[in-house]
């Protein structure tokens, strides 16, 4: 008899609070506006996360209540973006592009290693062996698990082991930023020219025994810039993106081609001094 009181019980409370919930539902439910589809429809639907919101799905929501501007999605087309903004009856706002730079141009071919690697190709398991094993601690590992998390095959390693970002492909949705643990992945707008693909933390010529390519510290891209524009952070030029920066002058004397002009087609220019690197072979180890 006490089981089917307490059953009954039960029966009774799982029923008042079912008729509860189907109650509230109906007087709290909120009708979704049907344009959140369509503007997700008209997104690309890479999910990048470029535009700042999670998914396309946050970001056509944002869109529709007004809290964004189809301009902030830098993947979609011109024409995509103010198809967006018709229908919608919004302006279509302005939003630079947006790609990832690696700071480091430490291929096998100008690079060497103190130890060679043979666990997991990874760079984040090599990475855990005594740095790696690179003889400047700070550079890239070049066992591509930048370009393994890429989605978008916009990274792709290079015969010298190094990646190469293609600008057009890159959505700046910041997965190789995440999985590089060297920390050597950063966001630019495309604007940003002028840069430093070099994060060694030294200062000497003889760092060029390990990296043939690597920022010495020497300062004439600080002296023949314009004045503000390069400064010296960690024994490294830092630039000032704030104020004009398109200027090759701080590239020019540049002997070891540590800072760079990158053409908008992505093509890489070095200043004259910069020694020409002609070699693809892997440098041999350093000695023990």
């Amino acid at each position: 008899m006490l089981v089917l009181t307490a059953v009954g019980a039960l029966g009774g409370l799982t029923l008042l609070l079912a008729t509860g919930l189907v109650l509230a539902n109906r007087r709290l439910y909120v009708e979704e506006d049907e344009r959140f589809d369509v503007v997700e429809d008209m997104l690309p639907l890479s999910n990048c996360g470029a535009c700042g919101y999670p998914g396309c799905r946050a970001f056509a929501e944002a869109l529709v209540t007004g809290e964004s501007q189809p301009g902030k999605c830098t993947v979609s087309t011109d024409l995509a973006r103010e198809a967006i903004a018709g229908y919608l009856g919004v302006d279509v706002g302005a939003e630079e592009r947006q790609v990832v730079r690696l700071a480091c141009a430490g291929g096998s071919n100008v690079a060497r290693n103190h130890a060679h690697y043979s666990g997991h190709q990874s760079c984040q398991s090599a990475a855990l062996v005594a740095g790696g094993g690179k003889g400047c601690f700070w550079g890239c590992l070049g066992l591509g698990d930048c370009e393994r998390v890429c989605e978008f095959d916009a990274i792709n390693m290079s015969r010298d082991s190094l990646p190469v970002v293609d600008e057009e492909l890159c959505t700046a949705c910041g997965d190789c930023i995440e999985i590089c643990p060297k920390d050597l992945f950063s966001l630019h707008p495309v604007s940003h020219r002028l840069w430093v693909p070099c994060s060694n933390k030294e200062a000497g010529d003889e760092l060029l025994a390990d990296c043939e390519v690597a920022c010495t510290a020497c300062e004439r891209c600080v002296m023949d810039a314009p004045p503000g524009l390069i400064t010296m952070r960690d024994n490294l030029p830092v630039v000032n993106y704030e104020g004009p920066h398109a200027t090759t002058k701080p590239i020019e004397r540049c002997p070891t081609g540590a800072i760079i002009w990158i053409e908008p087609d992505g093509r890489v220019v070095k200043g004259d001094a910069a020694v020409r690197v002609l070699r693809h072979a892997p440098l041999p180890d350093a000695p023990t």
